[in-house]
């Protein structure tokens, strides 16, 4: 009998190739079965098991099939220098991820895999490496794909230091927040959609239904409706905090192993892992409701992270002297106090915040719309200290290490950003600005938007900024004539 060789690995194999967890499959059923248990009460409800019910059946039995196959056809295979994700259902497809893409780690847990311990582990590779998933595996496993791919798996492993911990009472933060005061809304808007639709698919919607509806609204007492715009308003607040405390129940944030990790959320669990070499800066943002409060939101800059806005969260909302003492553990200390910019910065903010109520009024009293005009004048009013406003949040500052830059008003951020990830500097002035001796300087990041702009700064001020960060870039600037001003306040 011939034997043939067995074919030797792949370079650089670290493990053999490996399926999802069997029970991966339990959580597809219980889906199923819980939209056949819907179906069957909304078939029940109208009055018997109609044709679409059955068809409905027949649907999500070919579902569960397919979960089952799903299984089967899909295997990971783990190399020293990559993931390999193959499927083989009707194509065969591999997906391959290299190690040296990969920006993070998350693992992920809706209920029914947190009672099964499973977990979701997600995998990103930034816009060059695409993103994977395997959905799911024991906990286990997630934790040790987690090691492996962030590249801790021959280092002796670290052990759990905690940054920082969100306590049960700055969920009151909540309401401060315009999206989550708008979580009532979303809310109703999803479940009346979804009523609409189940009912008109078992026809319980007609027109006649409609219009009846509409003409008892149409006549609900003053009172009612007073009543019920009360009720309301009272409960978006209270909504907007169970929402913020459901995403971001014990948020907690630790480093392990090389990593800056955020673990929160009630129901579905989430661990978001970033690579502390990859953090190139912080972001602090807040509206004026949360800055008379004192609360600010904390991001963390990371090269190549897909969907910064909620993997680069490191607090939801907190006090401002917690959120920069986490900022410290993870960055290092942001640079200060802040330099104010020029008064003729002043102007050019009050006349910006100004100029769209104006003109918007000045198009309304061509059309012969008094009261349209009138509405814009009270708007350019108020926006004159919004102006003064945005003026007064202007500042730059850097300490040889790190560079800070702080604008906006209705949202204001201010970005810390370590010098070594400052890739490019573009000075920009409008005719306006190069009549008042101002420049707008954007700083080139290599990490979250990718570029931050220091607005109407001096011109010389400008050059010298970016000279204390990258001399070896603007000396020759120098050349062309008087070495650059040192900064100035004023």
């Amino acid at each position: 009998m011939n034997v043939e060789a067995a074919a030797p690995p792949p370079p650089g194999a670290a493990a053999g190739t490996a399926r999802l967890h069997p029970l991966t499959f339990v959580v597809g059923a219980a889906r199923e079965l819980i939209a056949l248990l819907a179906a069957g009460a909304a078939g029940l409800a109208v009055g018997g098991l109609s044709t679409a019910f059955y068809f409905t059946l027949i649907g999500l039995g070919f579902g569960l099939l397919l979960h089952l196959v799903t299984w089967a056809t899909f295997t990971y295979t783990l190399y020293d220098d990559r993931i390999e994700l193959r499927r083989s259902l009707v194509g065969r497809s591999v997906k391959t991820i290299p190690r040296q893409r990969i920006r993070g780690v998350d693992i992920s847990a809706a209920l029914p895999h947190r009672l099964l311990r499973l977990a979701i582990v997600h995998i990103d590779a930034g816009a060059d490496g695409g993103e994977g998933e395997l959905n799911a595996v024991s906990r286990q496993e997630a934790e040790r794909l987690r090691a492996l791919l962030l590249g801790r798996a021959g280092a002796a492993p670290e052990p759990r230091r905690e940054l920082a911990r969100m306590p049960r009472r700055w969920f009151v933060f909540a309401p401060l927040s315009g999206a989550y005061l708008l979580t009532p809304f979303a809310l109703a808007g999803s479940l009346l959609g979804t009523l609409y639709n189940l009912s008109d698919d078992f026809g319980l919607i007609t027109p006649e239904r409609l219009a009846g509806l509409g003409h008892d609204l149409v006549g609900l007492p003053t009172v009612v409706v007073i009543a019920a715009a009360v009720l309301t308003l009272l409960a978006m607040p209270a909504m907007s905090v169970l929402a913020f405390a459901a995403m971001n129940w014990h948020f907690t944030v630790y480093a392990r192993d090389g990593s800056i990790v955020a673990e929160r959320g009630l129901v579905t669990r989430r661990s978001v892992s970033l690579e502390r070499r990859r953090i190139r800066g912080v972001e602090l943002t807040d509206n004026p409701f949360e800055r008379f409060a004192g609360v600010v939101r904390l991001d963390a800059l990371v090269t190549g992270l897909g969907d910064a806005v909620q993997r680069g969260r490191l607090f939801p909302a907190a006090p401002r002297p917690i959120a920069e003492g986490l900022a410290s553990r993870v960055l290092g200390p942001p640079p200060g106090p802040l330099l104010p910019h020029p008064r003729a910065a002043r102007g050019r903010r009050v006349v910006r915040a100004v100029a769209p109520p104006l003109g918007v009024g000045a198009l309304a009293l061509l059309a012969g719309q008094p009261w349209v005009v009138y509405g814009c004048l009270a708007a350019a009013v108020l926006a004159v200290p919004l102006g003064i406003d945005r003026y007064r949040q202007l500042g730059h500052a850097t300490d040889g290490v790190r560079l800070t830059l702080r604008s906006g008003s209705l949202r204001r951020r201010q970005v810390v950003v370590d010098h070594d990830a400052v890739i490019g500097w573009r000075l920009r002035q409008s005719p306006f600005q190069r009549r008042l001796g101002l420049a707008t300087l954007d700083a080139a990041v290599g990490a979250g938007e990718g570029g931050y702009p220091a607005l109407d700064m001096a011109e010389g001020d400008a050059i010298a900024f970016a000279a204390q960060v990258t001399p070896h870039w603007v000396e020759p600037l120098s050349l062309l004539g008087d070495d650059p001003p040192s900064p100035r306040s004023s």
